[in-house]
């Protein structure tokens, strides 16, 4: 039953706030009725409901590291700004020695994850991979590796004819810990098409996360919003998603990733202007009330800025990331928030938004510190 306290201005959102109220799954009608509705106080509260379900008052975060060996990249995406030929300005590629000092230059005890993504590089062997993340499992034991998106996966198995399945099974051997969600921008083929041709479609991706499901690897999804995509595009998503998750129960996080124009050859065709928080604020409620099999909505504050990131935690996310310490993707593609946030400030921003902070580690497993030690709990 809808609480006499909540207001709703929008006649559509009465029967959803009913299904909400009442534990039903949410269908594709009401998945665009949601997106198309006006009401975002009404949805932020219904998605708030959720999330106070499963997780109360608390907030979590970790202490994380982002790595990107490399940009050079064989793909041309009209959304990127990161990838670079490897003849353009600005391209680079890291040895492996070069790998490890970032990675320990960036590391403290306090580090439990290295988040690593990069381009699909033409010339760098399978081999460098795996050594790559043999290597900082050894140097770096109580770290979380979170390494590679189905986008990289796809190309590590195009390059060396080897399938999904044995590429996985490698890097796992070699110390890979979980997946993180990227390169799943939309799924609609259409929009796909006109946004991101040069990567693996739905089918593929989703194949690479129920593959590492099935290998014992979690991981995160993503979804790219504020470009060409219609609201059907995006209910569409979310519920392909939806459904893996029901099949595998593998995807631990739903990051929504707003797309930032700037430097773009999608931002240069079209007079793009960034997402306002209005629809970022929508995007992260819509996915809390869709995604009811997904345990833990992020509000990325790389590209929400802390501020909406902040206040989503009203909006239905229970997850602000992490510390980060050096973000190049968005960057490239004009993000102009900073590239690190202590743990204190976090700390900071979960306190002042009326949640509990809870460090977590890549698994979601509490961590909890002294002033000479780190414990993750099993």
């Amino acid at each position: 039953m809808i609480p006499n306290n909540l207001r709703i201005e929008d006649a559509a959102l009465k029967p959803i706030a009913d299904k909400v109220f009442s534990g039903e799954r949410l269908t594709f009608e009401d998945g665009l009725a949601l997106f198309r509705s006006n009401d975002l106080l009404a949805i932020g509260c219904l998605a708030h409901h959720i999330r106070e379900k499963l997780h109360s008052n608390r907030t979590y975060f970790n202490v994380n590291r982002h790595i990107n060996p490399t940009n050079v990249c064989v793909a041309s995406c009209r959304l990127c700004a990161f990838g670079r030929k490897a003849d353009a300005a600005g391209a680079y590629t890291m040895s492996l020695e070069e790998a490890f000092q970032v990675a320990g230059e960036g590391w403290t005890e306090a580090i439990t994850e290295f988040h690593i993504v990069g381009g699909l590089h033409p010339d760098l062997p399978f081999d460098y991979y795996v050594e790559l993340i043999r290597g900082l499992k050894e140097r770096f034991p109580t770290v979380h590796l979170k390494a590679f998106t189905a986008v990289e996966i796809a190309y590590f198995s195009q390059r060396t004819h080897l399938n999904y399945r044995q590429i996985l099974k490698r890097l796992k051997e070699a110390g890979l810990g979980s997946l993180p969600g990227g390169g799943a921008e939309i799924f609609a083929p259409a929009t796909r098409r006109k946004i991101c041709d040069h990567k693996i479609g739905a089918y593929a991706w989703l194949k690479v996360h129920r593959t590492a499901h099935e290998l014992g690897l979690h991981s995160n999804a993503t979804m790219l919003y504020g470009h060409i995509e219609s609201d059907e595009d995006r209910v569409d998503h979310l519920l392909q998603l939806r459904k893996l998750q029901d099949e595998t129960r593998g995807f631990q996080a739903f990051i929504p990733l707003k797309f930032h124009p700037a430097h773009t050859e999608l931002g240069k065709d079209v007079d793009y202007r960034d997402t306002t928080g209005f629809m970022d604020l929508k995007n992260v409620a819509v996915a809390r009330l869709l995604l009811d099999n997904f345990p833990h909505i992020k509000a990325y504050w790389i590209m929400l800025t802390p501020r909406v990131a902040q206040v989503a935690l009203r909006f239905g996310a229970d997850d602000l990331d992490g510390t980060v310490v050096e973000e190049k993707i968005y960057h490239d593609a004009g993000a102009t928030t900073p590239q690190v946030m202590t743990r204190q400030q976090l700390v900071r921003l979960i306190r002042e938004a009326g949640q509990e902070p809870c460090e977590r580690d890549t698994l979601y497993r509490p961590v909890t510190r002294t002033e000479t030690a780190v414990a993750v709990q099993a």
